[in-house]
């Protein structure tokens, strides 16, 4: 299964679930690595991660993503998502990022897949993701993780944002300063 491949390439970071859902689909929260950190030793361990997808939501089959959602810090980060999981993405697959450092909704179109690009600067993806896909807790009730993934995924099937449709250049030079709020103890 490809979520295995991922988990074992140590590109799944920070896991909440990764579960399988009925033959041949997997499931999987947690943080997705985009930029690997550096070799620290030589038993070949890494540093953390340069950079990730926060709160990552993917549905995978045996070979194909089939949706991803989560919060990149920088539209730049959607390049290296391309790069490294470009090459996974099918006819159909569904994209919904939320990006910290734009301020409009737009769609910009990568290898072949529409890419819907919202602002969120704080927030919890999955419970954005709710709300953006006008679902509530009696859409999950009795489900398990997985199938709460595959819930979100049959509604991303009706979503139509309105939103700018921009080249990958065009979205970048729309990028902000703004960084993501963080959160902790004081």
């Amino acid at each position: 299964m490809l979520l295995d491949t991922f988990e074992t390439q140590g590109l799944l970071y920070n896991s909440n679930f990764k579960d399988s859902l009925g033959p041949g689909q997997q499931a999987y929260r947690g943080d997705l690595v985009l930029i690997e950190g550096e070799i620290a030793d030589s038993l070949g361990r890494r540093k953390p991660p340069l950079a990730t997808m926060v709160g990552a939501v993917l549905l995978a089959d045996a070979t194909h993503l089939k949706f991803i959602a989560g919060s990149l810090d920088d539209i730049a980060h959607l390049a290296p998502l391309v790069e490294r999981y470009g090459t996974y993405f099918a006819a159909g697959t569904g994209v919904l990022l939320f990006v910290v450092n734009i301020d409009t909704p737009m769609q910009v179109d990568m290898a072949g897949i529409p890419f819907i690009l919202l602002p969120l600067a704080d927030g919890l993806v999955w419970n954005e993701l709710v709300d953006e896909l006008r679902l509530d807790k009696s859409d999950f009730k009795g489900q398990s993780s997985a199938e709460k993934v595959f819930t979100l995924y049959k509604a991303f099937q009706d979503y139509r944002p309105q939103c700018e449709n921009l080249s990958f250049e065009a979205a970048l030079g729309r990028a902000t300063q703004a960084k993501r709020a963080i959160h902790g103890a004081v």
